[in-house]
């Protein structure tokens, strides 16, 4: 079997997260589930010498020195100029890449607790890039969740299934039917294809920004393991998600199914749900006491927090900031004014 690329996206500004994470050290860098941080738990998943070769890792300046700090070994990293969404992220990385080399392109910031269930899943598709198929993994819900987009499986193919199609973020009746159908599965993020073969498919469907990126590397420059594309070439791609600009696009979208206690960590819901509770369902880390509590995340790193008779509440201390909200209002964080001003 050929080596599978790694390709860890490295981005974000790290709001939802708010005040734990920030612009300046956002969630991918943040020990948030267990010892390791996201960044470094991705790179483990993928560190298999019999299965993966080493990583690409695509990031921006701003993030360049916390990527470097955790980067455990042997790495090639693509410094984007500037933010430009996951589709020319991804195809920073094809353009560096051998075009029959196997990609598979991950977020930075996603928990997977079951490991070998992801690996298991990944060779899988590595059989269907290996036929060119644009792999999506969908993730098996276990809610109606209506913050995700959703994959609908259609015919079986060996070790997965083709595209039927990609469902926009459901509202909750929407989302509870395709719970119940069984024929849907979370879109979380992560990809695999043939590098060559998703050139060609982003050629065919956004000839330009295929032509800018081929041009920012040729145009680029090399500084060891870093490779800097050029800024100019750069600067007049469109920003676009890989999802609108290659897999809603192409004729060849496939999807592995797979659970594996996957969370994208997009929330202080998320989190909470992300970490093992005690008997009452509470998650505590630093300085806390909950008396009579259900479900309550309280993490500080430095004040005392101390709660009484709460239920379904997120409480946070990071040095002089304090958030708390309920869990219904937690996909709201962003929107705050610390948070935006971080």
């Amino acid at each position: 079997m050929s080596e599978i690329h790694p390709v860890i996206l490295c981005g974000g500004s790290g709001t939802r997260l708010w005040p734990r994470s920030r612009k300046t050290m956002p969630k991918p860098f943040l020990p948030l589930v267990g010892d390791e941080t996201l960044f470094e738990a991705t790179l483990a998943r993928a560190a298999d010498p019999a299965l993966f070769a080493p990583p690409t890792v695509v990031t921006g300046s701003a993030h360049l020195p916390h990527v470097t700090a955790q980067l455990p070994g042997e790495a090639s990293i693509i410094v984007e100029p500037e933010a430009k969404n996951t589709a020319a992220a991804i195809a920073l990385a094809a353009a560096r890449l051998p075009g029959d080399a196997l990609m598979l392109v991950c977020p930075s910031d996603h928990y997977i607790a079951d490991v070998p269930a992801f690996h298991a899943a990944v060779q899988a598709g590595a059989s269907l890039a290996r036929a060119d198929y644009m792999v999506a993994f969908g993730i098996t819900p276990t809610a109606p969740e209506t913050g995700f987009g959703y994959i609908r499986q259609g015919e079986a193919l060996e070790g997965g299934f083709t595209v039927a199609e990609f469902v926009e973020k459901p509202d909750l009746e929407r989302a509870m039917q395709f719970l119940a159908s069984g024929d849907y599965s979370w879109n979380g993020g992560i990809f695999t294809f043939r590098a060559g073969a998703f050139m060609d498919e982003l050629a065919q469907h956004r000839p330009n920004l295929a032509n800018s990126v081929l041009r920012s590397v040729s145009e680029g420059k090399a500084e060891g393991a870093q490779f800097h594309p050029d800024p100019a070439a750069f600067a007049g791609i469109e920003s676009e998600s890989v999802d609108y600009a290659v897999m809603e696009e192409t004729a060849r979208a496939a999807m592995v199914p797979v659970a594996m206690g996957w969370s994208d960590i997009g929330n202080w819901h998320a989190l909470r749900d992300a970490r093992k509770g005690d008997g009452n369902g509470n998650r505590a880390h630093g300085p806390v006491e909950l008396v009579d509590c259900r479900n309550v995340l309280a993490e500080s790193n430095g004040a005392r927090i101390s709660a009484i008779g709460l239920s379904d509440i997120a409480i946070v201390v990071d040095g002089d900031e304090v958030l708390v909200t309920t869990m219904e209002g937690a996909q709201k964080v962003g929107k705050l004014t610390g948070a935006a001003n971080q």
